[in-house]
């Protein structure tokens, strides 16, 4: 219908045109170098419209050529910028699929038709890193780390590389740098977190700790590892405040205060520490300066008075008391011990110990004897383990050197081992 009234509407407006044309009266005469034209009025105006419409399309066609090869440039762009996005989804494709060698070819097409773009430059680098040329990868993402829109893109692929060949350092530099492009990322704290305990920087790693990280073991070492002694002292007794029933925790407050003439307090502390978890590094820290065995047997009855019933203080006076002479005492303690619960190798060669203290070599002529030596039933001694990945250090460790998983390093007895049948 609104097509219908619009030629209608045109249609009339021609009409009107035409009658006005038609009605129009009077004479017009030009002369052009001595040739004179002379026509009606209506027919001048039709001439000089008919005239500027001429014009117009010449015009038209004359700027149309002119155009014509700017206009085929942006032609060629445009088809070279298609073509360009085609390969860069070919090549999304081949990352994705693990193709090596589409992958380079097709990222290598994007970069000709589309030049170094940030998104040409990283597919290029990922293809590259893909088919394992680590050199040529590396060389793009400096490219792309020199670039302003794209700086930490170039930055990561670069500490990724440098994570992957396990240079600690370069890595740490370049999460540095990327720190400062790109403040606060949670990715990049928690990478350079992990680059802080691979380095030993403990102080970084509390620093940079998120939640449920395990503090108290980077404050022991960050306190083992400081000189001034002061402020180890400090460090230290910010991990015994924050875990008093952490055993390394108390050790290194123990040994800070003795450092610092602090005697007594370092004895405060390890009773402590004994009465929330018996160790027997606790011990060997607090009668270390004793040697007289009979001084280290009243000492460590004294420390086992923090926790008189468990079976780490009752097997600590068993061990001293046989290294004293007291063989009798020794046996009370140790049978003390197995009634508590403890049934560890250690118990039973102690006992052993005790049985060669009495009776001499004629002991291990008795098979009853000799087997409580083997003690094959057993539970094996405790010692510190990685509850990440199970590996078996000699001391406690902030950071498995195994798996490096900071704050697993753990007091344990090893699962015992069944034979099979």
């Amino acid at each position: 219908m609104r097509r219908v009234v619009s030629w209608l509407v045109t249609a009339a407006v021609i009409i009107a045109a035409a009658w006005w044309l038609a009605s129009l009266s009077g004479h017009f005469s030009a002369t052009i170098m001595g040739t004179t034209i002379e026509t009606s009025a209506p027919i001048a105006v039709i001439s000089l419209v008919v005239l500027v419409l001429v014009v117009h399309l010449l015009l038209r066609l004359l700027f149309g050529i002119l155009d014509l090869p700017m206009r085929l440039g942006r032609w060629r762009a445009r088809r070279r910028r298609a073509a360009g996005e085609r390969a860069i989804t070919r090549t999304l494709v081949a990352l994705a699929a693990g193709e090596q060698g589409p992958a380079r070819t097709e990222a290598a097409r994007a970069r000709r038709l589309l030049g170094d773009t940030a998104q040409t430059l990283l597919h290029a680098a990922e293809a590259a890193r893909l088919s394992g040329h680590e050199d040529e990868a590396a060389a793009l993402f400096r490219l792309l780390a020199a670039r302003d829109d794209a700086g930490f893109i170039g930055l990561r692929g670069l500490f990724r590389q440098a994570m992957a060949r396990q240079d600690w350092k370069a890595a740490a530099k370049l999460a540095q740098e990327a720190e400062q492009l790109h403040p606060g990322t949670a990715w990049l704290r928690a990478e350079r977190s992990d680059l802080a305990v691979r380095l030993g920087n403990w102080q970084q790693a509390i620093a940079l700790a998120g939640p449920g990280a395990p503090t108290s073991a980077f404050a022991v070492a960050a306190a083992q590892d400081e000189p001034d002694t002061d402020r180890a002292l400090r460090m230290a007794r910010r991990a015994w405040k924050d875990s008093p029933g952490f055993v390394p925790a108390a050790l290194v407050y123990a040994s800070k205060l003795r450092d610092s003439g602090k005697e007594s307090k370092a004895q405060s502390v390890l009773r402590d520490a004994w009465k929330a978890a018996p160790h027997p590094d606790i011990a060997a820290l607090a009668i270390a300066d004793t040697t007289d065995p009979e001084a280290r047997m009243q000492e460590a009855s004294r420390l086992a008075q923090a926790n008189p019933g468990h079976p780490e203080s009752l097997f600590l006076i068993a061990s001293l008391a046989l290294a004293a002479g007291h063989t009798d005492e020794a046996r009370r303690h140790a049978e003390a011990a197995r009634n508590a619960g403890l049934n560890q190798q250690r118990l039973w060669k102690l006992f052993s110990d005790i049985d060669l203290a009495e009776q001499g070599s004629t002991a291990l002529a008795n098979p009853r004897l000799s087997a409580l030596r083997s003690a094959t039933t057993a539970e094996a001694d405790p010692g510190w383990r990685c509850e990440s990945c199970g590996a078996v250090e000699t001391k406690w460790l902030p950071a498995c050197p195994t798996c490096h998983t900071p704050g697993r390093i753990a007091w344990a007895t090893a699962p015992r081992l069944l034979a099979s049948h």
